[in-house]
């Protein structure tokens, strides 16, 4: 019998070139599967298992893992506000992990002796897939055809022609990774510093002009309803704001950061539902946390983001961030108005029974309603003894 191999399988150039070579030069059973972390429509996916059959696999299968995407990693991305170097929500970066692990749980459920993925050395990926791969399975081994062989696009499609496998070869002038919280954009711009994207480049174009407003409904931290509408649930909502705000052609932008591989990289990004959402969040927590919860939730955030983009979503600290995130969301409800307009957004204010800016303590530089001029003297007065013991300690009186 053929030992079996899970082929990570996208229907693009490289994993075609990887379910041919798994099968003819390897002799293994090739299974092909395909990763639905809300990137793909029903049509695409049609036409991605109709390719990998022409490609001659045993067997494709669609493993929908957007749910426990949004539950385990995108709503912690919100709560914790996360946008790599203040810009990226980590789009692409936190799909990898997912998808890695629903490989894992497939080829474990068909007793698959090998993962294969189609990643090439000079990239985040193969980081990101090798590494759930040892750690989720490591009784099974990983097949990499285009890293190992260190393969040209141009052999990988005389390799293709040479068997009779036909379709158009000829690489696109962008590449396109999209999933449900963004969608990276790569090009001949992105390889240098300096060159913007063209307005081409991005897959959705402007089509609305006149303003509007949109209300998010917010409860402990998630997005649970747009204008009032909470069909879905939480995917739905962000599924539904992608449609709206795309077409004002919100979310564009390009990020430059530092690779897991340790070189820098630049690559453009579309994402209007994701960072209408967390600048919305935002907002919210500024009124309904204290000083020091919105301070600490900063810095986990970061450190969040930071392991999630380098692959280690599987280290137990990534759990114990989460469960400090979760506690800080237990006020974070209510409504945020946003403003959409052509290339940007406002977020213009928002509704919650938990807002700290109650008048009843007072207005901020018009009026004091819970303490007097006296209580103000005798506070600056303590709070700035330690400094005037340093200045006159240190002999510095001249400032």
């Amino acid at each position: 019998m053929k030992q079996k191999v899970v082929l990570a399988f996208s229907g693009g150039l490289d994993t075609s070139y990887c379910a041919k070579y798994l099968d003819e030069e390897c002799g293994l059973e090739v299974y092909s599967a395909i990763v639905q972390t809300g990137g793909f429509s029903a049509t695409e996916l049609q036409r991605i298992e109709e390719k990998a059959y022409r490609l001659g696999v045993v067997k494709h299968v669609v493993l929908d893992d957007t749910p426990a995407y949004y539950q385990q990693c995108i709503r912690y991305m919100i709560y914790g506000n996360v946008l790599r170097n203040n810009t990226y929500p980590l789009s692409v970066s936190a799909e990898r992990v997912f998808q890695a692990l629903a490989i894992v749980r497939y080829a474990k459920e068909i007793g698959a002796d090998f993962i294969a993925h189609g990643s090439t050395g000079a990239g985040n990926d193969q980081v990101r897939f090798d590494l759930v791969f040892q750690i989720a399975a490591p009784h099974i081994g990983i097949i990499t055809p285009i890293r190992d062989r260190r393969l040209s696009r141009e052999a990988e499609i005389e390799y293709l022609q040479a068997r009779g496998v036909e379709g158009d070869w000829i690489k696109a002038q962008y590449s396109i990774n999209q999933g449900i919280w963004g969608t990276s954009v790569g090009g001949k711009e992105t390889l240098t510093s300096h060159l913007p994207l063209p307005e081409a480049a991005f897959p959705s174009q402007l089509t609305a002009t006149e303003p509007r407003e949109i209300e998010l409904t917010f409860a402990k931290g998630e997005v649970v309803a747009l204008d009032g509408d909470s069909t879905g649930g939480p995917v739905g909502v962000i599924q539904r704001l992608i449609e709206l705000a795309s077409a004002y052609a919100i979310g564009r932008d390009i990020h430059v950061g530092d690779t897991i591989i340790g070189i820098k990289g630049r690559v453009g990004f579309e994402a209007p539902a994701s960072l209408i959402i967390i600048k919305g969040h935002h907002a919210l927590e500024k009124h309904v946390l204290t000083k020091w919860q919105t301070y600490w939730k900063e810095q986990l955030g970061n450190w969040y983001g930071m392991l999630l983009h380098e692959g280690q979503y599987l280290d137990p600290v990534m759990r114990n961030i989460e469960a400090f995130l979760t506690d800080t969301q237990e006020n974070v409800s209510g409504t945020v108005r946003v403003r959409l307009a052509p290339y940007q957004f406002q977020v213009l204010g928002i509704q919650s029974p938990h807002d700290l800016m109650a008048s009843k303590f007072g207005s901020y530089g018009e009026m004091n309603n819970a303490w007097t001029g006296d209580d103000v003297k005798g506070f600056t007065k303590i709070i700035s003894n330690q400094l005037k013991i340093y200045y006159q300690v240190n002999d510095k009186t001249e400032l």
